[in-house]
Formats: C-alpha cells, sequence, structure tokens
C-alpha cells in the first residue's frame, strides 16, 4: 500500500461515498482500534462503507491492486481479523439498520450492528433468533462462524436461523444466497468464516422470545467446585431445552448481591437462562440451588436484553485477550479435574474459564447441512485469559495453552472457529472436519485467488 500512487487513492476516494481513512488522519488511531488490545495493526487505508455499492468499489480496488484485505464487522474477533497491516480494511461498522417484519417474523440486518443493536430492535416485538452472550460483538463475525448463545438449546445456532444473505464476491458480483439461490454459497457461508465474500445484508427467521426471561446466577465457593461441576455436567445431559445452564469458573467481581469478603475470591457460578413461563422455569432450576452451599444468588424475572448485557462489564475493549477452546459430547471427571486445577491457579482476576451448555436444538441439523459440522458439540469450552498489561502476557498464555493440551485428549474434534486466535492457523481444518474439502471446492469457485485470507482460512482447492 506504502508503494500505491496518490492518483489511484484519489481516484478510489472519488468513487467511493463513505469515508476513506488514512494513516495521517486525525481519527486513524481511533478506528483502527478493535476489542482484542494484543492486536496492533497498521493498515494502509480504511474504508468505512455506507451502503453494498461502497462495499463492491472497495473490494474491486483492493483486487485491481493487489491489497491486502481484512473485514471489519464488529471489530469482536478474538484473533484480531478485522485489521491488517498496510492492506485496506474494508470496514462495515457503518451499516447498522435492523428491519423487522413482524407478519413473516423475520429480521433483515446490516452488517455493521452489534448484537446489542439487533435484540433492541427485535425485542420491541417479543421476537428474537439465537445470538451470542456479548453484546458489544458483532452479528456478522459470530453468524459467519456458526455462532451460539442463550437461545441455542431451543432454537440452534445462529446459522439455523439464516435464511438468506447478500454477498459482495471477490470479482466484485453481489449475489443472494439461500437454499435456492446459490445454494453452495449459502452452504458455506454457514460456518465457513469470512472464506467466501463480504455479506451486506443478513436475513434471519424471528421465534418468540420474552421480552421478560426468568435468568441470573448462583454463585457458589471455590472448595465445592468438584461436586457443583459433576452435577452441572450430570444435570445438563437432560435439562429440557428452554433451559441453558453454563459455568464459569473465575474470582468474583465486586457483585451487590455477594458479601464483600468474597469479591476477589475464586468462585465456581451456574449462569442460568430460561426461555418460557417463569414459573415452570422455578420448578426447573430449583435443583440447581441444592448444588452446593451457595455465597449468594441473583435470579429473576428481567428483560431479556439486559441478561443479554449482563455480561458486558467482564468484556470491555482495551484488555489483552487469548483464548483457547474445545469442544465436548460429555464432560467426564478427568476435564472437570483439570478444569478445578486450573480454575485454581488463575494468573489474572480477569481469566475465566466457561462451559458453555449447548445439545438441544444445536445438535438436531445433520453435520453435512452446512458447513458448520461440530454438532457432537454439547459443551464448548473456551479458557478466557484476560490482563491488561503486556508484562503479563507470558504468564497468562502459558496458563491457557497448558490447561487446552491438558484436556486436549477428551475432547471430540472440531473446533469453534469464533474462538481462535491468531496462531492456531494448524486447527483451522480440523475445525472444519468433514466439511473442509467441500468447502475448499466453494471457496475456489467464488474466491479463487484467496482475496478474503484475513480469517481462519480455507485455502482454494
Amino acid at each position: 500500500m506504502k508503494n500505491l500512487e496518490k492518483s489511484k487513492i484519489d481516484g478510489f476516494k472519488n468513487q467511493f461515498s463513505g469515508e476513506v481513512i488514512l494513516p495521517t488522519d486525525p481519527s486513524y488511531n481511533e478506528v483502527r482500534q478493535i476489542w482484542n488490545a494484543m492486536i496492533d495493526r497498521k493498515p494502509g487505508m480504511i474504508a468505512r462503507c455506507t451502503s453494498a455499492d461502497d462495499v463492491v468499489t472497495a473490494v474491486n480496488f483492493a483486487r485491481d491492486n493487489g491489497l491486502l484485505v481484512s473485514v471489519r464487522g464488529g471489530g469482536h474477533n478474538i484473533a484480531g481479523n478485522a485489521m491488517c497491516d498496510d492492506g485496506i480494511v474494508i470496514d462495515l461498522s457503518l451499516l447498522k439498520q435492523v428491519h423487522v417484519n413482524t407478519e413473516t417474523k423475520r429480521a433483515t440486518v446490516q452488517p455493521g450492528c452489534t448484537l446489542a443493536d439487533v435484540d433492541a430492535e427485535t425485542q420491541k416485538h417479543a421476537l428474537a433468533f439465537p445470538v451470542g452472550i456479548n453484546s458489544t460483538t458483532g452479528l456478522p463475525g459470530l453468524t459467519l462462524g456458526g455462532g451460539f448463545g442463550w437461545l441455542s438449546r431451543k432454537y440452534g445456532m445462529t446459522i439455523d436461523s439464516l435464511l438468506s444473505a447478500n454477498v459482495v464476491t471477490a470479482d466484485g458480483r453481489q449475489l443472494r444466497a439461500s437454499e435456492t439461490e446459490n445454494p453452495d454459497l449459502f452452504w458455506g457461508l454457514r460456518g465457513g468464516g469470512g472464506n467466501f465474500g463480504i455479506v451486506t445484508q443478513f436475513e434471519f427467521q424471528l421465534h418468540p422470545v420474552g421480552p421478560d426471561v426468568l435468568s441470573g446466577l448462583i454463585v457458589f465457593p471455590f472448595d465445592q467446585a468438584k461436586s457443583i461441576l459433576t452435577q452441572f455436567a450430570s444435570f445438563t445431559e437432560s435439562a429440557p431445552e428452554e433451559l441453558s445452564v453454563w459455568m464459569v469458573s473465575r474470582q468474583a467481581p465486586p457483585l451487590p448481591f455477594l458479601p464483600e469478603e468474597v469479591h476477589g475470591k475464586e468462585v465456581v457460578v451456574l449462569a442460568i437462562c430460561y426461555v418460557g413461563d417463569p414459573a415452570e422455569g422455578e420448578k426447573l432450576i430449583e435443583p440447581l440451588r441444592s448444588f452446593g452451599t451457595a455465597h449468594g444468588e441473583h435470579i429473576g424475572v428481567q428483560p431479556f436484553v439486559a441478561w443479554q448485557q449482563a455480561f458486558d462489564p467482564l468484556l470491555t475493549p482495551g484488555a489483552r485477550n487469548y483464548w483457547k477452546s474445545h469442544n465436548f459430547t460429555h464432560l467426564s471427571e478427568d476435564v472437570i479435574d483439570a478444569t478445578i486445577e486450573y480454575a485454581g491457579q488463575l494468573p489474572s482476576p480477569q481469566c475465566e474459564i466457561f462451559i458453555a451448555s449447548l445439545g438441544g436444538a444445536t445438535s438436531r441439523p445433520a453435520p453435512e447441512s452446512m458447513a458448520y459440522s461440530s454438532r457432537d458439540a454439547n459443551y464448548v469450552l473456551n479458557v478466557h485469559g484476560r490482563w491488561d498489561s503486556e508484562d503479563e502476557d507470558e504468564r497468562c498464555i502459558t496458563w491457557a495453552r497448558e490447561f487446552f493440551a491438558k484436556t486436549k485428549p477428551f475432547a471430540s474434534g472440531g473446533a469453534y472457529i469464533n474462538f481462535l486466535t491468531n496462531d492456531e492457523a494448524d486447527r483451522t481444518e480440523s475445525a472444519f472436519g468433514a466439511s473442509y474439502t467441500r468447502l475448499q471446492e466453494i471457496k475456489k469457485k467464488f474466491d479463487p485467488n484467496n482475496l478474503f485470507r484475513m480469517n481462519q482460512n480455507i485455502k482454494p482447492l
């Protein structure tokens, strides 16, 4: 990019209706910031799109000038793929419209939307589709990698509600992908990451949710961890699909319902969301309270949008983050013991280990029905390393890698690509599993020269 003639840059600016930000512009350093502070890349240009036509213009300019391309939605990806060095960032973050059709129960969503943007509009009508658990996450990256959250046991992965997508491909075409239009592209988009083009509009099926749900936390002492995790593993194997119970082990934040002497101490937390009649939910969660002697709990009926934002304070931008993740069909005693061992050695007050309970509707589609094939992942474990200072990098990363290695023999294979860090390119093929060869064929058809390679990359066949 440094060698690109000024006349070409000026020509691009004249064709592009959005904002073009260069390294010399005052807003450059602010706009290039993304969620994970470990990523500090310096693109040669940031093209902030205001329409699908802008995306076409930017793709054509990048391709014709041999530029490295990255695509920014929410900028939340752990690997930092929203930014590249020296190339062009095609920034979608200004495209934030959500439209809900209450008759068809469908929503169209632009690619700059966060989960909060989506929830705000859909919940006006007591409708939703499954998304993640941190409301500042960008919708496009979450969706293209699969997507799961509190609604997934009932309604499946995010991609299971995806009906169509408008896509700009590497040759600058605008295509619609669905079960009936470009079905091979649609197959690949549902779990294949950003490998095949840039989505400029998503269309989702909506489901009845809320606007209020029974949700909250039960916080147990860490010395009861073996009993609680063992019961958690058993309980979640047969829980109804309306009920999601996740486990988090970390140092207790200063939550008002916890005694002050518990703040900063290791705890085991059960996070609960029931999508159904709250009275029925109360009966179902009562056994959880007997798993141990809790420090405290905060469970009640609250707006779904509030529960979707409950973990935001623990996941604010600007910290250094490093994750390692495994899928499991069940939680063996070996996995439970390793979790307790490493949760007792947290290298930073912000580090945590969480286990998401999936199954239910996420396991029903056939593994070959779309690119995301890990339908046997009843549990997704994420080792979430998080800290503030570069001096802590080695200690925290080593802790995450050691725990990952210790639990690897018990994992089910595959991986959730949204949790892969930028040093895990060697896991990409195994993450896609049996889908990989077909994904390579689709990549060859729609992006034969691998223009879109700032991702968990699928190399063209």
